[in-house]
């Protein structure tokens, strides 16, 4: 080739460099190139959850303990939707199959509602709260540990909300039988 060829593609071959620096710059300046920023989003697992899953996250834990409630309820991301805390949640101290299985034949109706209690009685841990008012992730909760519940469950096929408990006082007079309590009452006739 002859020199004026040679000569000739030297100066296109520095503005492509050059240009292809410019862009690069250009990339660098306005943080698109940032591992950070082409990284995606974590996805957040609570909004692909079905009811059950979310009624198991929220409310199943067999080793959950009175102390731990404000570590548990934060780290499984326990909270109203917009974000304050909730007055009270409820874990029952439990396997899964075992309480999925107040659905499937261990559970009769409750009173004259949509709602099944079970049959079996579980120990659970009720976390109050103890700041009113209170936002994520600042939730402050006293756990107390209680035995002998049924626990009242809507069924949807599967667990989907944690209702209430009801605590049963057995009686040693056989004629008696059990009183069921909702746990916020105060038993009257119980006899001993």
């Amino acid at each position: 080739m002859p020199d004026g060829v040679c000569a000739a593609r030297a100066p296109q071959e520095t503005m492509r460099i050059l240009f292809t620096c410019l862009l690069l710059m250009l990339l660098f300046a306005t943080g698109l190139s940032k591992p950070a920023n082409l990284k995606p989003k974590p996805i957040d697992k609570r909004q692909n959850e079905t009811p059950y899953e979310k009624f198991k996250r929220q409310h199943v834990d067999a080793k959950m303990t009175a102390k731990k409630c404000e570590a548990e309820i934060k780290n499984k991301q326990i909270y109203n939707v917009d974000n304050s805390c909730k007055d009270t949640n409820t874990f029952i101290l439990s396997d899964y199959e075992k309480v999925k299985a107040i659905c499937n034949g261990h559970g009769s109706p409750h009173k004259n509602t949509c709602l099944t209690e079970s049959k079996a009685k579980f120990s659970i841990v009720k976390c109050e709260l103890k700041n009113n008012g209170g936002r994520k992730p600042n939730c402050q909760y006293k756990g107390k540990l209680l035995t002998n519940r049924i626990v009242v469950v809507q069924c949807g096929g599967l667990p989907v909300h944690f209702e209430k408990d009801i605590v049963t006082f057995e009686s040693n007079n056989t004629t008696t039988g059990k009183i069921p309590m909702d746990s916020t009452s105060v038993p009257t006739n119980i006899h001993v």
